[in-house]
């Protein structure tokens, strides 16, 4: 078995987004693998150039149709046997009030052409429902031209089929990675973090307008009067795209909430990026994992990974992502932009404790699945079959089987 070299095009750390911290986890994973070389070609915020480690070897300016034309360039002189998209909708193109253009056609044009055409393989980070004729051309167009397709839910595979009109051939489904974290006391971590003898309802990431924290505070209010310990912590630092347009503006108002309500006691912010080890450290904190975020459509939440990961009590919103994540008893499911729902859902979790361990059992079981190191197995399999131009019929029979801790 020879040496599988991939190259990842997509955001990379140091840039802060859900898209960036997925694509080093992915090239970490891959490259844990026996004969796996990966190197990335990172995806630059608009204007700004980025400091990264050796493992990026070329750069894209966001929005830039010929940025996207010399990546491809290099794709072909680097000769990898592989290259991995990572494709979310405006990251690939320009996006307004809706999708204004997409470069992707044109770079897996380029990629797979020539003497020696590299194969593709396209890992769709967003799929909505009921798309625009703009968005379903352009998904449509990424599967027929990818030689493999991954969506992380099963859902996206039915939305893709129902919505999109595409086959499901060569569509296949591997979960967002999670983290493998060993597990220690969650007194040890409270303690760590300064929150000893407070119950922690944590939501944790980038903060912006979508993830409808203001509810979340609301529903504090009632969840305060009978768990007066009872702490709701939001850590992470607003979203830079949010914060170049609008500064802290939904920050400062989610303050004054807090404020208005008297709830300066059941309601901390923790205003900085937080590193995959730091977003484990206050996951191992918390007690109930929320997100009450207002997006249907979100396909994958990375922090809702997170939390299947270190096998939390999650009540979230419905989404895609999260109805899948905490089926068959893994959590709770609120209504949307609903803080007596989401009061209702925490306080029966708060007042019974035994419920609570036994979603946090199931979740544990659930998440040992999707670990990164199965992850990056489940990715490297896929891309040698790929690469040695064969059919991934048996890679779409497979499913993987837990990893022990």
């Amino acid at each position: 078995m020879g040496t599988l070299s991939v190259l990842i095009i997509g955001t990379y750390v140091p840039r802060h987004d859900g898209l960036a911290t997925f694509a080093h986890d992915l090239r970490r994973g891959m490259a844990q693998q026996e004969g796996v070389r990966v190197r990335v070609v990172a995806i630059d915020p608009a204007g700004e150039s980025l400091r990264y480690s050796r493992n990026v070897v070329g750069r894209i300016q966001q929005g830039r149709r010929e940025s996207f034309e010399r990546a491809a360039q290099i794709a072909h002189q680097m000769r990898p046997d592989v290259v991995s998209i990572q494709h979310e909708f405006g990251l690939w193109g320009v996006w307004g009030q809706g999708l204004e253009a997409d470069f992707t056609h044109d770079f897996i044009a380029a990629v797979s052409s020539g003497s020696r055409p590299v194969p593709i393989v396209t890992t769709l980070h967003t799929i909505r429902p009921s798309p625009s004729d703009a968005e379903r051309d352009v998904l449509r167009n990424i599967v027929e031209e990818s030689a493999a397709t991954v969506v992380m839910a099963r859902a996206g595979a039915m939305i893709l089929a129902d919505d999109y009109g595409v086959s499901s051939r060569t569509v296949a489904r591997i979960p967002h990675g999670v983290p493998l974290v060993s597990r220690l006391p969650r007194r040890h971590f409270k303690r760590e973090l300064g929150l000893a003898g407070r119950t922690i309802i944590s939501t944790l990431g980038l903060l912006d307008p979508r993830k409808g924290i203001e509810y979340a505070i609301r529903a504090m209010a009632t969840v305060a009067d009978t768990h007066p310990e009872a702490l709701y912590l939001v850590a992470g630092e607003t979203h830079p795209s949010y914060r170049r347009t609008l500064g802290e503006q939904y920050r400062n108002e989610l303050l004054d909430l807090v404020a208005e309500l008297g709830l300066s006691d059941n309601v901390r912010f923790v205003n900085q990026y937080l590193t995959d080890q730091e977003m484990v450290d206050y996951l191992q904190a918390s007690d109930i994992y929320l997100t009450p975020y207002l997006d249907r459509n979100q396909i994958t939440s990375g922090t809702l990974a997170f939390a299947v990961g270190t096998g939390k009590a999650v009540v979230s919103t419905p989404n895609i992502h999260a109805t899948e994540a905490l089926a068959e008893g893994r959590g709770l499911i609120a209504e949307m932009r609903s803080s007596e729902s989401i009061a209702h859902c925490l306080l029966l979790l708060l007042n019974d404790l035994e419920s609570r361990r036994e979603m946090e059992r199931r979740m544990a079981e659930y998440g040992r699945r999707d670990a990164w190191p199965l992850v990056g197995e489940r990715y490297v399999d896929l891309l040698r079959r790929i690469s040695g131009g064969g059919s991934i019929d048996d890679f779409l029979a497979l499913e993987p089987e837990a990893i022990t801790t």
